[in-house]
Formats: structure tokens, C-alpha cells, sequence
């Protein structure tokens, strides 16, 4: 508590005890992660009354971030009536009158909608930076799409026809569509799944704006998805942070809504994996854009939505307000991957499981494991990743393969798939140094991965013998995978190589930022891609084992697919199309 009242004298002076003990609760708006029912509990026993405005004002508030967490960025306000009365026990009145005064100042927005059909209307209650937010999106993009289409290119189709004989490719019906919109609209939208040439468009249009001297900057919301856009079309993509500069900010905390981003400097934007942006990264987005600059969101509705609130991408299709590409054909030789196959297949809701109809000429890329027992499921995955898969196929554990986990609990989740694998693949030796934090043991040779954005933190590549190719910034964010080369015990710190080259040493003191990866969430590997993918299936919460989820599981392998699990369970699955529907105000 005292630290607390510290920073709490920084903004309030000598008078700083006082007003806390007048209104405790003003500390969950000022210190971050602080819990609102400790201090409720605090105000309680210092006679704060239960019927108390600030008290009543901060429930409001309190529920409406706790809804954030589930992605919504508003809640109807009936439903948010009933849960703050049901938390504080105190009368709905006085719940109405706290909500119309947090509105007359701005802390929180009521918005009206009109029901379609029999004109009832809903009210809607956001927190202000949720509002700001997606009001600042929803007006820059309209602004976008009206502004002149000064990047369009005369004579299209004969400048198309040109492209694909110079690129050596035949566009489907659907992708010269794509392209069409592309050139007539300032803002367009390009959805598919694996295999249906999202790619080759791409492609497309980077060649295509490069030979009228147009720049074309690609970029995506995570490095590894960034990665496989330069992989995929020899263009350097940066993250959506890299791009825009986003330096050190309390992103967790809300009220960042209107940071300083760098304009995007390009002619054309493509922004990769949109299912993964959320609205506050969407909002720091579309202020960089210049107006004029053509703005192409590519992405699949049908994985799994964005960690952080909003559903972005769902919701500008929904609208209807921008032209919109659906690619629905897999092409034959994608048609020729199992997994992709199967992919599309679990998409529409048939199960993978007995089923062969597969192209005669199909790829042996994809392995399902009928296996209920977790001992036995766990068998498979140890001699899978060290020495199955590299018989099979000379895959090697470090380089291409990963196991990926709808849970973090459990045998079969994350943290003890984490410790049974470094045991398997990265034992203890006299000749490795190790650190041991928490209940994690770091092991030199072992596999990490950031979990949080660290802005500040130093990294370089290549060598400064050669300045040509050495590089040096700041910067490592939340889902960077790389390998510890190095724990000097001496010096207290820890060297880690990204999978992009990043050479990062971190202290001792910084290792909560890290944890093993050998197996990861499918969520954490959403806008990644691996040669080789070890999918387990284990029991766990119905709102996980969802049809979503496993879609986005298998299209994570490039090369092959394993799938260990019971099929009871994997039908489940597959027939598990709901999905919990996210409150925005986007849409509307």
C-alpha cells in the first residue's frame, strides 16, 4: 500500500493519504493490475458506504473491462445493470443515475441502435477509449474510401494480362476480381482460406504498382507473420509496430488510444492476417495512413479472432461498406496438400477422421493418431519430436518442427508438454549452464518465446565487422520464438537468437518475459507457419475445443501435420461451430 500511496503523492501531493481514504477506488483507474474487489474490500473496512457514487462509478467501469477481456469492446446495458447490481448489491437506480453522470462526462458512451424488423432499440455502453477508438477506425476508413482513387492504373486489364505472363501465372476468375477492386477501390478486403492464391495476388500487386513507380509496404501484427510474408514474396514485411514506431507505452493500462505513430510512407499498404488485429492496433493503423494511399486488408474470418478486443476483420465485411473479395476455389495443386484439404474440410464442418477422398497424386503430408489415453498420447509426441520425424522425413526438432496445444493446463498443456520435452530434447548436462526462475528452468539450447512486448530492450544482427548486414534496434514482442545460446551466470544474464536473426540479452531480472516453447498454444501460434506441426488434442474446456480453434491449428503446417487424439473428441470439434459472438460497435 505504501508504494500505492507513493505514486499516488506524484499526482496529489502531501494530501495523498486523504484522498484515498476518501475515494479508494481511484486507485484502479491510476495503478495498473490492481484488483477492484481488494480494494473494494480495503473501502469497505474504512466505512466507504456500499451505496458510495465512487464506488458505484468504479463497478461500472470495473465490468466493463472485465468484459474487454473476452473480447467485447461494449455491453448492452441492460445486462450491465444486472451483473453491477448482482457484484455490489446495491439498487439498479442508482447504477442509471452513476451511468448518466459517467456519460455526461465522457468516461463512458451510451449509444442507441435501432433493431432491424420491429424497431426496438438497444442501448449500448462502451468505455471511452473502446468508443474513441473504434469512432476514430470507422471514420478514417470512410475517409479512405471516399478520397480520390489517385493511385488507379489506366488500362488495367491490359497491365494484368502483361503481369501474369512476366510472373509465369494464370490468375483464376476470382484473384483478377481481387485485383480489379484493388485498383478501383481505396480500400479493399481479400478473405480466403489456405491454398485459394491470397499469395499470388499479392505478389501480383506488388509487381504491378512497382512497374508504375508505386511503393508497396507490407506488414503483419506479429514477426513471425511478418516473416512469412517476405518468405512468401521476396518483399521485406515489417510488424504493425515496426511500421508505425510504436515506441514504449503503458499499453495495458487504458487511455493509449491517441500515442504518436509514424505515417505510413507508401503508395500501397498490405496488411496481412487481419483476424489477428484488435481495435486498438487497428486504431494506431489507420492514423498513419495517408489519405490517397490504397489500403488492402488480407486475411481468413474463420480463424481464431484477435487476443485483445474488437473483431476487426469480421466486422468491415460485415458492414458492407468496402469492396470485398471472397476466394472460395483451392487450387489443384494446393488441392494436392491433405492438409489443406482437411483444412477446408473442418472449415465447413466435416471431420478429417476415416476420411480418403483425397486427389490420386496427394501429398503424404498429413497423419492422424486415434489416441485416448494421455500417457500414450504423450508417448507419441516424445519419439515423434526426437527421432520418429526425423527418420521419416530428416526433420529435426530445433529447426522445423512444433507442437502445438490447445491448453496451457494439464499433462498434455503447455507447461508440462514444456518440461517432458526439454527433458527429452534438451536434457541436463555438466556441460550446459542453466537458470533456474520460478518453477522454469532455462537451459542453454532450449526454446523460448517472448510473452510481452518489450519496447525497449536491445538486439542487433549479423556481425559489425560488416556493416552492410549488421542491423541494431529495440524492440521484442509478445510471441517472438528464438533459442538460448548462452546463460552467463557471472554477468546474470541470458543470450537469446531469434528465429529472425535478433541477437537479445536479457538479465535475470527480465526472464518473466520468457517461457519454454517446445510446445506452444494454437492460439499463440495463430499468423505462424512451421514445416512440421505435432497437433495434440487433449480434454479440456468445450469453450476451447472449438471448430475455429482446430482450423487454425491445421493451417499452421507448411510440410506435414500429425494429429494425436481421440476422435470423439475431434467430431466435437468439428461440429462446435459456436462461436461467442463479440460486442462491437464497429459494425454499427
Amino acid at each position: 500500500m505504501q508504494i500505492i500511496v507513493k505514486k499516488y503523492m506524484m499526482l496529489f501531493g502531501v494530501n495523498a493519504v486523504e484522498k484515498i481514504e476518501e475515494n479508494p477506488y481511484v486507485l484502479v483507474d491510476i495503478v495498473y493490475g490492481i484488483s477492484f474487489n481488494n480494494i473494494d474490500k480495503i473501502a469497505m473496512q474504512i466505512g466507504i458506504p456500499m451505496d458510495s457514487d465512487y464506488r458505484i462509478k468504479s463497478g461500472i467501469k470495473y465490468a466493463l473491462l472485465a468484459s474487454s477481456y473476452n473480447g467485447n469492446t461494449c455491453v448492452r446495458k441492460e445486462n450491465l445493470i444486472n451483473y453491477v447490481s448482482s457484484i455490489l448489491e446495491v439498487s439498479e437506480d442508482l447504477i442509471e443515475n452513476s451511468l448518466i453522470n459517467l456519460n455526461v462526462t465522457s468516461e463512458i458512451h451510451i449509444v442507441e441502435e435501432t433493431l432491424d424488423g420491429n424497431g426496438d432499440v438497444v442501448e449500448w455502453v462502451f468505455l471511452e477509449p473502446f468508443y474513441k477508438a473504434e469512432k476514430n477506425i470507422a471514420e478514417r476508413l470512410i475517409a479512405l474510401r471516399d478520397s480520390s482513387n489517385i493511385k488507379h492504373i489506366k488500362g488495367f486489364e491490359k497491365e494484368i494480362r502483361k503481369n501474369e505472363e512476366k510472373l509465369g501465372i494464370e490468375l483464376s476468375e476470382k484473384q483478377f476480381e481481387a485485383i480489379k477492386q484493388i485498383n478501383d477501390n481505396n480500400v479493399c478486403i481479400i478473405t480466403g482460406g489456405p491454398g485459394t492464391g491470397k499469395t499470388t495476388i499479392i505478389k501480383c500487386v506488388i509487381d504491378l504498382y512497382k512497374e508504375h513507380k508505386k511503393k508497396v509496404v507490407l506488414c503483419a501484427p506479429t514477426g513471425r507473420a511478418a516473416k512469412r510474408i517476405t518468405e512468401t514474396t521476396g518483399e521485406e514485411a515489417k510488424t504493425i509496430h515496426r511500421l508505425l514506431e510504436i515506441g514504449k507505452f503503458e499499453e495495458d493500462k487504458l487511455g493509449s488510444v491517441d500515442i504518436d505513430v509514424a505515417p505510413v510512407d507508401g503508395d500501397v499498404l498490405v496488411i496481412d492476417e487481419m483476424s489477428m488485429v484488435d481495435v486498438f492496433l487497428m486504431n494506431y493503423l489507420v492514423k498513419a495512413i495517408y489519405l490517397g494511399t490504397k489500403v488492402i486488408f488480407v486475411g481468413d474470418p474463420n480463424q481464431l479472432p484477435s487476443v485483445g478486443p474488437g473483431s476487426i476483420l469480421k466486422d468491415l465485411i460485415d458492414s458492407k461498406q468496402f469492396a470485398t473479395v471472397h476466394l472460395d476455389k483451392i487450387f489443384r495443386q494446393a488441392a494436392k496438400s491433405k492438409i489443406i484439404v482437411n483444412a477446408h474440410n473442418v472449415n465447413q464442418g466435416i471431420s478429417f477422421v476415416g476420411k480418403k477422398d483425397y486427389a490420386e497424386d496427394a501429398n503424404d503430408d498429413f497423419f492422424y493418431l486415434n489416441e485416448l489415453n494421455q500417457d500414450k498420447i504423450l508417448y507419441h509426441v516424445l519419439s515423434l519430436c526426437k527421432d520418429r520425424l526425423k527418420n521419416y522425413g530428416d526433420y529435426e526438432f530445433f529447426k522445423n518442427i512444433q507442437v502445438l496445444t490447445p491448453t496451457k493446463k494439464g499433462k498434455l498443456g503447455t507447461k508440462e508438454l514444456n518440461k517432458s520435452l526439454q527433458q527429452e530434447l534438451n536434457p541436463k548436462t555438466d556441460e550446459a549452464e542453466e537458470k533456474s526462475y520460478g518453477d522454469i528452468v532455462f537451459r542453454e539450447g532450449d526454446r523460448v518465446m517472448q510473452i510481452k512486448n518489450n519496447y525497449d530492450i536491445f538486439w542487433e544482427k549479423g556481425s559489425k565487422d560488416n556493416l552492410r548486414t549488421y542491423e541494431a534496434g529495440t524492440g521484442v514482442f509478445n510471441g517472438e520464438i528464438g533459442r538460448v545460446i548462452k546463460i552467463d551466470n557471472k554477468e546474470r544474464q541470458l543470450e537469446i537468437e531469434f528465429d529472425d536473426g535478433k541477437i537479445v540479452w536479457y538479465a535475470f531480472s527480465e526472464l518473466d518475459e520468457l517461457e519454454h516453447a517446445y510446445a506452444i498454444t494454437i492460439h499463440k501460434a495463430q499468423g505462424s507457419e512451421f514445416d512440421v506441426v505435432v497437433l495434440v488434442i487433449p480434454q479440456a474446456s468445450n469453450m476451447l475445443l472449438t471448430r475455429n480453434l482446430l482450423y487454425t491449428a491445421l493451417t499452421r503446417a507448411k510440410k506435414l501435420l500429425i494429429v494425436i487424439g481421440n476422435r470423439n473428441l475431434i467430431d466435437f470439434m468439428v461440429k462446435n461451430s459456436e462461436i461467442k459472438k463479440r460486442n462491437t460497435g464497429l459494425f454499427h
